[in-house]
């Protein structure tokens, strides 16, 4: 999987839903194919022979596959092993050795128990760990939780904390950092809020569970034509200083710089 290339809109696709493989396909930039939550136990026999026979771009595939420490994990990668899919996503990701007995192939390092949550910097220093991803829903459940946000939408602290030792861990092993799902399928604008957030604080994606999210999260990591023009123009100016200086009254430093750069490179390019 080619990670520069890689835009931020990613989709679960359920795998026991052939049909829906090249409309998702279609739709996102990265399909994660699941064999796990998204399926039924009783259809997860189907959902892997539907991974064998509908195939995908593998370079724009990741396949979530079961926890290591359950009988469907094994089913799931003797499937994997009669495809061309190189990426999974280790559901309940909680020890260095799982993601090592994965090797060769890349992991999105899953984060969803109390355990994961405390290990996520050892998991994300692991040399064939690619990216981090976080999960709300399934830390909650394991924690005996009833509400993972208050009322108005907002996650509460336990989970604002794992979102963030989560992108730190990613940062700091020069992996991927990959911002949950936003489960309101409907509420468009409060996906634009946790979108724009993921983007301002440097998750380099966000996860969709259905296709009509996708828009939403590519036009968040989309900078506007304002922000595009006041970065090239701080870079420009930067060829002619030496060291930090004045630019538009902002004192502009090397993380300025930093961030200027990341702006010029979320913005769209001539034909693509």
């Amino acid at each position: 999987m080619s990670l520069p290339n890689i835009g931020p809109g990613w989709l679960f696709c359920p795998a026991d839903r052939p049909e829906r493989f090249e409309k998702a396909a279609a739709a996102a930039d990265v399909v994660i194919l699941d064999l796990e939550d998204g399926v039924a136990a009783k259809d997860r026999e189907a959902a892997r022979h539907a991974l064998i026979e509908t195939r995908l771009d593998p370079a724009r595939t990741v396949v979530r596959i079961n926890p290591s420490a359950t009988p469907d994990h094994q089913l799931d990668l003797d499937a994997l092993a009669r495809t061309d899919y190189t990426v999974v996503m280790l559901a309940k990701t909680e020890s260095p050795r799982q993601i090592r007995d994965l090797a060769p192939r890349d992991v999105v390092v899953l984060i969803e128990t109390p355990l994961g949550a405390l290990e996520v910097g050892e998991l994300a220093r692991m040399e064939n760990a690619i990216a981090v991803m976080w999960g709300a829903e399934d830390l909650f459940a394991v924690t005996g939780g009833t509400a993972n946000r208050w009322p108005d939408g907002s996650y509460r602290d336990v989970a604002k904390h794992v979102r963030s030792q989560s992108l730190l861990a990613a940062k700091a092993y020069g992996k991927m950092a990959l911002d949950s799902v936003y489960l309101n399928i409907k509420d468009l604008d409060g996906l634009r809020a946790e979108s724009d957030d993921a983007v301002a604080v440097g998750f380099d994606a966000k996860v969709a569970i259905h296709p009509s999210q996708v828009a939403v999260i590519r036009a968040a990591y989309a900078p506007t034509d304002e922000q595009v023009d006041w970065a090239r123009r701080v870079l420009d100016t930067a060829h002619n200083q030496r060291g930090v200086f004045q630019y538009e009254g902002i004192m502009v430093d090397a993380p300025v710089l930093r961030r200027a750069e990341r702006i010029v490179a979320l913005a769209p390019h001539p034909g693509s």
